[in-house]
Protein backbone atom coordinates (compact mmCIF):
# COMPACT_ATOMS: atom_id res chain seq x y z
CA UNK A 1 0.00 0.00 0.00
CA UNK A 2 1.30 3.34 -1.02
CA UNK A 3 2.20 5.89 1.86
CA UNK A 4 1.10 9.56 2.28
CA UNK A 5 4.64 10.72 1.20
CA UNK A 6 4.52 8.73 -2.36
CA UNK A 7 1.31 9.55 -2.46
CA UNK A 8 1.65 13.31 -2.65
CA UNK A 9 5.39 12.73 -4.65
CA UNK A 10 2.87 11.19 -7.25
CA UNK A 11 1.06 14.60 -7.22
CA UNK A 12 4.02 16.64 -7.51
CA UNK A 13 5.17 14.70 -10.28
CA UNK A 14 1.76 14.89 -12.03
CA UNK A 15 2.11 18.69 -11.82
CA UNK A 16 5.46 18.88 -12.80
CA UNK A 17 4.40 16.49 -16.25
CA UNK A 18 1.60 18.81 -16.93
CA UNK A 19 3.61 22.50 -16.45
CA UNK A 20 6.15 20.74 -19.00
CA UNK A 21 3.17 19.12 -21.60
CA UNK A 22 2.61 21.47 -24.70
CA UNK A 23 -0.36 22.01 -26.91
CA UNK A 24 -3.36 19.89 -26.42
CA UNK A 25 -2.98 19.03 -23.40
CA UNK A 26 -1.23 22.06 -22.00
CA UNK A 27 -4.39 23.89 -22.77
CA UNK A 28 -6.76 21.26 -21.25
CA UNK A 29 -4.64 21.50 -17.68
CA UNK A 30 -4.68 25.28 -18.16
CA UNK A 31 -8.14 25.47 -16.25
CA UNK A 32 -8.33 26.96 -12.89
CA UNK A 33 -10.33 25.04 -10.68
CA UNK A 34 -10.61 23.48 -7.15
CA UNK A 35 -9.05 20.12 -6.86
CA UNK A 36 -9.18 16.93 -4.80
CA UNK A 37 -7.88 13.88 -5.17
CA UNK A 38 -9.24 11.45 -2.10
CA UNK A 39 -7.47 8.26 -1.39
CA UNK A 40 -9.62 5.79 -0.44
CA UNK A 41 -7.15 2.99 1.35
CA UNK A 42 -5.37 5.95 3.40
CA UNK A 43 -8.70 7.95 4.15
CA UNK A 44 -6.94 11.55 3.27
CA UNK A 45 -7.86 13.54 0.48
CA UNK A 46 -5.46 15.99 -0.65
CA UNK A 47 -6.79 19.37 -1.53
CA UNK A 48 -5.60 22.07 -3.80
CA UNK A 49 -5.99 23.93 -7.24
CA UNK A 50 -5.44 23.12 -10.55
CA UNK A 51 -3.96 26.75 -12.22
CA UNK A 52 -1.89 27.54 -15.03
CA UNK A 53 -1.44 23.76 -15.83
CA UNK A 54 -0.37 22.80 -12.95
CA UNK A 55 -1.77 21.25 -9.83
CA UNK A 56 -1.10 23.04 -6.38
CA UNK A 57 -1.33 20.88 -3.46
CA UNK A 58 -2.30 23.28 -0.65
CA UNK A 59 -3.68 21.05 1.94
CA UNK A 60 -4.02 17.08 3.62
CA UNK A 61 -7.10 16.22 5.02
CA UNK A 62 -8.23 13.14 6.85
CA UNK A 63 -11.43 11.71 5.45
CA UNK A 64 -13.38 13.63 2.94
CA UNK A 65 -12.98 17.14 2.41
CA UNK A 66 -15.75 19.58 4.16
CA UNK A 67 -15.98 21.20 0.68
CA UNK A 68 -16.90 19.62 -2.74
CA UNK A 69 -14.24 20.78 -4.88
CA UNK A 70 -14.38 21.25 -9.13
CA UNK A 71 -12.69 18.38 -10.01
CA UNK A 72 -12.60 15.27 -7.97
CA UNK A 73 -10.77 12.24 -7.97
CA UNK A 74 -10.82 9.03 -6.04
CA UNK A 75 -8.33 6.21 -5.89
CA UNK A 76 -6.24 4.06 -3.93
CA UNK A 77 -2.86 5.07 -2.88
CA UNK A 78 -1.25 2.23 -5.29
CA UNK A 79 -3.27 3.11 -8.17
CA UNK A 80 -2.33 6.80 -8.26
CA UNK A 81 1.23 5.74 -7.98
CA UNK A 82 0.84 3.11 -10.89
CA UNK A 83 -0.95 5.48 -12.77
CA UNK A 84 1.64 8.75 -12.66
CA UNK A 85 4.74 5.95 -13.21
CA UNK A 86 2.78 4.85 -16.48
CA UNK A 87 2.15 1.53 -14.99
CA UNK A 88 -2.07 2.13 -15.03
CA UNK A 89 -3.54 3.73 -18.01
CA UNK A 90 -5.84 6.70 -17.05
CA UNK A 91 -8.55 6.30 -19.16
CA UNK A 92 -9.07 2.28 -18.54
CA UNK A 93 -9.00 2.76 -14.97
CA UNK A 94 -12.03 5.36 -15.26
CA UNK A 95 -13.93 3.29 -17.26
CA UNK A 96 -13.30 -0.14 -14.62
CA UNK A 97 -14.21 2.36 -11.88
CA UNK A 98 -10.94 1.71 -10.44
CA UNK A 99 -10.65 5.73 -10.62
CA UNK A 100 -13.43 8.21 -10.08
CA UNK A 101 -13.28 11.63 -11.83
CA UNK A 102 -16.13 13.57 -11.21
CA UNK A 103 -16.38 17.51 -12.83
CA UNK A 104 -18.86 19.45 -14.76
CA UNK A 105 -19.65 18.46 -17.64
CA UNK A 106 -17.38 21.46 -19.53
CA UNK A 107 -14.69 20.18 -17.45
CA UNK A 108 -15.02 16.92 -18.46
CA UNK A 109 -14.57 17.74 -21.87
CA UNK A 110 -11.88 19.99 -21.48
CA UNK A 111 -9.84 16.97 -19.31
CA UNK A 112 -10.65 14.34 -21.38
CA UNK A 113 -7.72 15.25 -23.46
CA UNK A 114 -5.12 14.56 -20.94
CA UNK A 115 -6.98 10.35 -21.18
Amino acid sequence: MATIEECRSALEKLADNMAGADGDVREAAALDRSLSCRITDLDITFVGRLRGGRIEVLDTLQGPPAEKAQIRLTMSGDDLVAMVNGELNFAKAWGSGRVKLEAGLRDLFRLRTLL
